[in-house]
């Protein structure tokens, strides 16, 4: 889909989505316990449409009524024998129930986008080969099997949060205690945190020792008719915040002042961008690199650091982000962990930009382009995370219109 963003600013109020990031935990969370919980605010993205399709194929029901979801959930001894779990394009999904799947002595097969078997599983891979269990993959699939016993577990501490979220749902319920032990300071801690607490509302309990060791006792069950609700997304806000680092007045409602994402920093890191050329990690908030990086080349420009795992999302965001930014004047050099965005002269693309199939990159150059004006291509990857993203940004003021060339 191509739509055309006319130049414009952005008045209004909007109410940030619901955290896509949360609403996979807690989702989980209710899908391992034996009784019923209501998930409240849920946005059904594709994303969480994925954990959910994939709950219900180990035997959990979803009910969902607007945005509530009332998930009746199923015990690891009782997951369906065989079942093909549907992931789609999200890696989240798929990293959190590997070794959730590993509890059982059961044969399960994810399926999915090729993208999405084209991501990093190498630590699942050596973990499985170290204790006996299968893994094999292939270019659209992954068949694993265990069971899976508790003991210590060792990961890079600059892999994926992704890896240790999916260890923190499994350990907590196999018989004995488990240590999960980082070679160095974890990246992106703020999201363990956030499983940490979704673990927490239902009873199960995991502690960091000191800051690489976390150590999860093992013979804990998760606690059912559990009634939780889905925070606002930091990572969604910050598109509709950037508008204002742009000249715009948009009040971003719906956000927990004591809320654990890392993306929250993007209100200081808006402003950082709007008082000069700042150098900034994206080590914690990888998800803010689109978006930064449009406000830093329509502002005065900055050194991004942390960049490096953002080879690894559902597109190579740094190299298509520079490519994209170049098409509008931008000066944007990659390098292997860190991104130099120089501040030269805009102006509006004569060619259309690319989503390249990754929602973020097309959210971030949606509001690049309220300021230049211009066509986008690809734009249905925004249903990934926030299907309603062009519906709100017209709200706000900013003519969005169907490109029918």
């Amino acid at each position: 889909m191509k739509l055309t963003i006319e130049k414009g600013i952005a008045k209004g109020r909007v109410q940030a989505p619901p955290s896509k990031s949360m609403a996979h935990r807690l989702l989980l969370a209710a899908g391992l316990s034996a009784g019923e919980s209501a998930v409240t605010n849920v946005a059904l993205c594709e994303d969480v449409l994925a954990t959910l399709d994939c709950l219900r194929a180990l035997g959990a029901t979803c009910r969902v009524t607007g945005s509530t979801v009332v998930v009746r959930g199923v015990l690891p001894e009782n997951f369906k024998e065989n079942a093909v779990l549907p992931c789609r394009e999200c890696g989240t999904t798929l990293r959190f129930l590997i070794p959730v799947c590993l509890l059982s002595d059961k044969t399960f097969r994810f399926t999915g986008a090729k993208r999405l078997f084209e991501r990093p599983l190498d630590a699942y891979a050596d973990l499985c080969r170290l204790r006996g269990l299968t893994f094999a993959r292939g270019m659209r699939e992954l068949v694993v099997k265990g069971p899976l016993t508790a003991g210590r577990f060792t990961l890079p501490g600059n892999v994926t949060s992704q890896y240790i979220s999916g260890l923190l749902f499994a350990l907590p319920q196999l018989a004995g205690d488990s240590v999960i032990r980082l070679t160095g300071v974890p990246e992106s801690r703020p999201y363990i945190d956030m499983t940490r607490s979704a673990l927490s509302l239902f009873g199960v309990r995991a502690a960091w020792e000191n800051d690489t060791t976390l150590v999860v006792p093992g013979g804990q069950r998760f606690a059912s008719a559990v009634p939780v609700t889905v925070e606002g997304d930091a990572s969604g806000a910050a598109f509709f915040a950037a508008l204002n680092a742009l000249g715009g007045n948009v009040e971003v409602t719906g956000l927990s002042p004591d809320s654990l994402q890392g993306d929250r920093v993007y209100a200081e890191y808006l402003a950082a961008l709007a008082a000069g050329t700042p150098t900034l990690s994206l080590a914690d908030c990888p998800d803010l690199g689109p978006v930064l990086f449009a406000a830093a080349a329509l502002l005065h420009g900055a050194t991004f650091t942390g960049t490096a795992r953002l080879a690894l999302k559902e597109s190579d965001r740094a190299a298509v982000m520079a490519a994209e930014l170049a098409k509008c004047g931008a000066d944007v050099t990659v390098l292997p962990d860190r991104v130099v965005v120089k501040k030269v002269p805009l102006s509006s693309p004569v060619v259309p930009l690319s989503g390249h199939g990754d929602h973020r990159v097309v959210m971030a150059l949606a509001v690049l382009l309220t300021a230049l004006g211009g066509s986008l291509e690809g734009c249905e990857a925004v249903g990934k995370s926030m299907p309603d993203f062009f519906a709100r940004l017209s709200a706000l003021g900013i003519g969005v219109k169907t490109d029918e060339t």
